[in-house]
């Protein structure tokens, strides 16, 4: 099994590499602009969409990350991959009101999701985003939030299709290896064998 890491310039894509290689998947990072064709002959199970550089998810296109989440694979989408998730399916990313860096505490809303099966209720986990998904995209549901950001955790009501806004990679995240875990499952689940 794989699970291809894509690399969006933000500052913690080894770490997601790293969670995955010691959970024993086969991971790989990629650049964003891979093409398509060459992502599906690797073969992968599943994709992550990293984090970004500043203010990345607010307007910028991300490479092709759009044809990635199109392809029919599971995909996780971190920080600036949540938010560029949100705007491909017509939610709307803005400022936060109130930036989140450092540690947050997080308020699960849906703990019968796939995503969030053994997460506690209440996590402290680490946040480092201006901007964020402001309005929600009309197929997907809100999963998690904290005082400061109303859309912590999201996913596609029909597609295996997640987006984070946190960073479960970091060591500060309480339950971050657990998120990376389900993630592997829902990819054993809906992804290639």
């Amino acid at each position: 099994m794989k699970i291809l890491v894509v690399d969006n310039g933000g500052q913690w894509t080894h770490r997601e590499w790293r969670v995955l290689r010691d959970l024993g998947i086969d991971a790989q990072i990629i650049p964003n602009d891979t093409p398509l064709p060459e992502v599906l002959k690797l073969n992968p199970s599943g994709i992550v969409l990293s984090g970004g550089a500043p203010r990345i998810g607010l307007s910028d296109s991300l490479g092709r990350c759009a044809e990635y989440i199109e392809s029919g694979l599971p995909v996780l989408g971190i920080c600036a991959g949540e938010q560029f998730m949100a705007r491909h399916f017509g939610g709307k990313v803005e400022p936060g009101k109130v930036p989140e860096f450092g540690k947050v505490l997080l308020t699960i809303d849906d703990k019968n999701d796939g995503l969030l099966i053994g997460i506690p209720e209440k996590i402290t986990v680490w946040a480092s985003h201006n901007d964020e998904v402001s309005v929600l995209p009309g197929t997907f549901k809100n999963m998690a939030h904290s005082k400061d950001c109303a859309i912590q955790i999201m996913r596609h009501k029909t597609r295996p299709l997640y987006g984070i806004q946190f960073h479960p990679e970091v060591e500060h995240t309480e339950s971050g290896d657990k998120f990376f875990e389900n993630f592997v499952e829902i990819c054993k689940k809906h992804g290639k064998k």
